[in-house]
C-alpha cells in the first residue's frame, strides 16, 4: 500500500508565476516555447538522481511542483520515492514521463527543492543518529532567508529533529516553534536572568516548557542554580550557549588538560553537579553554540550528561544536487553520453 504524502495545497505554490517559468533556467523556458511552436510532442522519460549517499527530502514537493505547474498533469506518468528515503549515489528517485513540454520549464524548480530540502535533511539525520537516544532541536532559521523556513522544517521533522524554532518551520505537520528565554529578553530585564525567566513563567501559556538560556554573565553554574531555585519545578531546563571565544567562570580553576572555551564537557559536568548537589535532578541541560556531527559523537562517547542538543547552522552544510536528464525519447533510449536509463523498483506510482 503506498505511503501517504503530503497534498499539494500545502506548499501555498506561486502556481501561475511557475507556470509562466519565472523561477525557470531560461533555457528550459525557451526549450517549451520551441517545442510548442514547432508542434513538436514527443513524450519523453525523464529520470532524475542525486550523487551522493542522502536522505531523500523535498519529493512531495517536487511532485506538488508537477501537479500544479504542468501543462497537464493528466498527461504525466511519474514513480518516486519518499521523503526521508535513505538514497544511493547515482539512484533514481524519480521518473517523469510524457509530453516533453508539458514539464519541460518544470526542472530548475524541482530539482531545486529536491537538493534543498535533502540536504538539510541529511544533515538533521546525521546530528539525530549522532545524539540518539539524545534529543535534536532544530535551530538553523536566523542561518538563512526567511521564505525556506517552511520546507526545511519539514525536512528536518522528517529526519527525526523533535522540536523546530518557528512556527513555520512546523507548518506543514501542524505544530508549532518551540524556543527558550532568550539572551534578548535578559538584557531587556537588566541582565538578570532570574527576573527574565520569572517574568516568561508569568506571562507565556503555562503548557510552554521553559528553557533559559545561563550563560549571559558567562557563570553557568551559579546562573543554573539561581534559575532553578526561583523556578523550581517550572524550570524544565537550562541551555548553554557559551560563546566559543570565552570561558565560563566556573572552568577557570580547572584549566590545564582540556580546551576550555565555549560549550566544552567539563563545563556540562560542571553544571550537571551544581544541579544535582541541590537537587535538582530534573532540570534537563540543553547545549547549543558551534555543534556539528562530530562534536556531538564526542560528547556522547565522553557520556557527557546532555539532554539535547540545539543545532544551526551546520545543518547547511554540504553539497547534494540533483540532476535530471532525458533517458527515453518514445520508448526509445535517447540520453546524452554516460547517462542511461536505470529503473529502479523501489519507485511507486504517484498519483
Amino acid at each position: 500500500m503506498a505511503r501517504p504524502r503530503l497534498d499539494p495545497s500545502v506548499f501555498h505554490l506561486p502556481v501561475e508565476r511557475m507556470r509562466e517559468g519565472y523561477y525557470s533556467d531560461k533555457y528550459f523556458v525557451r526549450a517549451r516555447e520551441i517545442l510548442l511552436a514547432d508542434r513538436h510532442a514527443p513524450r519523453v522519460t525523464m529520470q532524475v538522481f542525486g550523487k551522493a549517499h542522502a536522505f531523500l527530502g523535498g519529493m512531495d514537493e517536487a511532485i506538488a511542483i508537477l501537479k500544479l505547474c504542468a501543462i497537464e498533469w493528466d498527461d504525466l506518468v511519474v514513480h518516486a520515492l519518499y521523503d526521508g528515503d535513505e538514497i544511493a549515489p547515482w539512484e533514481t528517485v524519480m521518473t517523469i514521463e510524457g509530453p516533453y513540454a508539458a514539464f519541460a520549464h518544470l526542472e530548475t524548480l524541482y530539482l531545486g527543492v529536491l537538493a534543498r530540502r535533502t540536504r538539510v535533511g541529511t544533515n538533521t539525520r546525521l546530528v539525530v543518529e549522532a545524539a540518539r537516544p539524545k534529543t535534536v532541536m532544530f535551530f538553523p532559521a536566523r542561518h538563512d532567508h526567511w521564505l525556506v523556513q517552511t520546507g526545511d522544517g519539514y525536512a528536518a521533522h522528517i529526519a527525526g529533529a523533535i522540536g523546530v524554532s518557528t512556527d513555520a518551520q512546523a507548518s506543514w505537520w501542524g505544530s508549532e516553534g518551540i524556543g527558550t528565554v532568550p539572551h534578548a529578553l535578559i538584557a531587556a530585564y537588566g541582565g538578570d536572568t532570574v527576573l527574565a525567566t520569572k517574568k516568561f513563567a508569568q506571562y507565556i501559556d503555562p503548557s510552554v516548557q521553559i528553557i533559559t538560556l545561563v550563560d549571559y554573565d558567562n557563570d553557568c553554574v551559579a546562573t543554573s542554580l539561581a534559575v532553578a531555585r526561583a523556578l523550581g519545578d517550572r524550570l524544565w531546563g537550562v541551555r548553554i550557549d557559551t560563546s566559543e571565544n570565552l570561558v565560563d567562570r566556573s572552568i577557570i580553576p580547572q584549566m590545564g588538560d582540556f580546551k576550555p572555551t565555549g560549550v566544552n564537557p567539563q563545563l556540562v559536568w560542571n553544571v550537571r553537579s551544581a544541579l544535582d548537589r541541590e537537587g535538582f535532578h530534573n532540570v534537563k541541560i540543553v547545549v547549543s553554540g558551534g555543534f556539528t556531527v562530530e562534536k556531538i559523537r564526542a560528547f556522547e562517547r565522553a557520556g557527557v550528561p546532555v539532554d539535547s542538543y540545539g543545532v544551526g547552522s551546520s545543518l547547511f552544510s554540504g553539497r547534494f544536487d540533483f540532476t535530471a536528464d532525458i533517458v527515453l525519447v518514445d520508448g526509445v533510449p535517447q540520453s546524452k553520453a554516460g547517462r542511461r536509463y536505470r529503473p529502479n523498483p523501489r519507485l511507486e506510482r504517484v498519483v
